[in-house]
């Protein structure tokens, strides 16, 4: 089900919300030209507030079952219970997927899950709402111990409080690891989530495929300026069209002898600096262990704010003049910092000095 096409990458696609026959009908016939391969529509609409528009229900099932008989299109829905799960079924929805605010709570993913006993139906999971790589992992492996063997894993960002130019900050490192833990599931990309407005929608999208994402995720609408749902991220299917047409489309490797050669050999001094790298960080654990130890007999406390403020602002500035980005050092920094404090008072613990 979820594989690609002559190395193009999974298409989904779709309105946000199913809110009428006819926005339903006339979107899927339009999206039928770019050759989606999944047509998109949530039925049901978990809101963060109450009032907004929560979706039409069971009633709409029917409009999805109408695209699959005159489009051909197959069809998925978001399902967050029992019984969304037995409607969709008996309407012949043919892939269910797994929201973020059911994949962030274990009992709702294992109620999905049972309801799935003995039926072998294609699932998608979107990552949880938080940023928890565990939750992610743990939902997929609760639909997986159901007996489901077609699994995906659909990467729509994470909530975060604060300013960003992202409805939902991709943390790129999250479905990389992922990937790394559970190479043979698919990983998607739902870019419409993740920007929450139209103009980043291709940067987005070209960023994963990049990254050897299997797929897209996209909300398209005939009309998305007046949309029930999310409306600022939502796009026709003719500028759907358009978008997919202007992506490029990588392979993840070649033959060309020449050019796996001159990579090895970057690779090789690539291992080369990561084993420096490691010994130096190695070093500088024992000094931050050395000086842990001066604090404990003096009777210092182990986190010195100032100090830390004063390595991160020095770091940042010599980064910058050596062409390295400011979220890189403070990311590489926090982590080593972590790391120094906690061996400290780890020492501050022990009867050691």
């Amino acid at each position: 089900m979820f594989l690609k096409h002559n190395n193009r990458p999974f298409l989904i696609a779709g309105p946000c919300s199913a809110e009428t026959e006819e926005q339903v009908m006339e979107t899927a016939r339009e999206l039928v030209k770019s050759n989606i391969d999944l047509f998109r529509a949530g039925v049901w609409k978990p809101r963060t507030r109450p009032g907004a528009f929560d979706g039409i229900g069971v009633e709409a099932l029917s409009w999805l079952q109408s695209v699959k008989k005159e489009t051909g299109l197959k069809t998925t829905t978001e399902v967050a219970n029992a019984l969304q799960v037995e409607q969709a079924l008996e309407h012949a929805i043919d892939v269910l997927w797994i929201g973020a605010r059911s994949a962030a709570n274990p009992f709702s993913v294992q109620e999905i899950a049972d309801a799935l006993q003995g039926i072998d139906i294609p699932v998608m999971v979107k990552n949880p709402t938080n940023p928890d790589l565990e939750l992610w992992v743990g939902a997929i492996e609760r639909v997986q111990a159901s007996g489901i063997t077609q699994i995906a894993a659909v990467h729509r960002g994470f909530s975060t409080y604060g300013e960003s130019i992202f409805r939902n900050e991709p943390y790129w490192e999250i479905p990389i690891e992922l990937r790394r833990r559970m190479p043979d599931i698919p990983l998607f990309c739902d870019n419409s989530h993740i920007c929450g407005n139209r103009v980043d929608l291709r940067s987005v999208a070209q960023y994963a495929l990049d990254l050897n994402y299997d797929g897209l995720m996209m909300e398209t609408h005939c009309d998305p300026d007046h949309a029930l749902s999310d409306p600022q991220q939502q796009i026709t299917p003719g500028a759907y069209a358009e978008l997919i047409g202007s992506l490029i489309i990588k392979n993840e490797t070649t033959d060309d002898v020449d050019f796996l050669k001159h990579l090895d050999e970057v690779r090789s001094q690539i291992d080369e600096l990561d084993l420096e790298v490691l010994n130096l960080l190695a070093k500088r654990m024992k000094l931050s262990e050395e000086i842990g130890l001066h604090k404990k007999h003096n009777k210092v406390s182990v986190l010195q704010v100032a100090r830390w403020n004063e390595i991160l602002e020095k770091a940042k500035d010599m980064g910058r003049e050596r062409g390295l980005s400011e979220g890189f050092i403070s990311h590489y920094l926090s982590a080593v910092h972590q790391e120094s404090i906690a061996r400290q008072a780890k020492l501050e613990e022990s009867g050691k000095g």
